[in-house]
């Protein structure tokens, strides 16, 4: 069981490393590597080779994956990093809700 707090979609603040205080939205969530990747966030520089004719190579800059425990949600309404808290609907369903302002989202 590999669940993570981040969806596709959400955006999150980087929590340590290069890019620490930055926010980005999250392009991709793997989690059986238990990794993210954050838009403009952990870029890396890759040698690209042209493949067709008259196609261009050269040096490409590229979002890389990141631990997912590095990263924090930030909450749409009140604009903070927060932890998640779950809320139980009376059909059944969960939801998630901000720990600093009870907004769910």
């Amino acid at each position: 069981m590999n669940k993570l707090h981040v969806k596709k979609g959400d955006t999150v603040v980087v929590l340590s490393g290069k890019d620490n205080g930055k926010q980005g939205k999250v392009l991709e969530v793997s989690p059986k590597e238990g990794k993210v990747i954050v838009e403009g966030i952990n870029l890396a520089t890759k040698h690209v080779k042209p493949r067709r004719m008259g196609e261009n190579g050269g040096i490409v800059k590229a979002e890389a994956p990141m631990y997912a425990s590095k990263v924090m949600l930030v909450c749409p309404k009140c604009n903070k990093p927060t932890r998640l808290a779950h809320r139980f609907l009376k059909d059944g369903t969960k939801e998630r809700v901000c720990k600093k302002c009870g907004e769910t989202f």
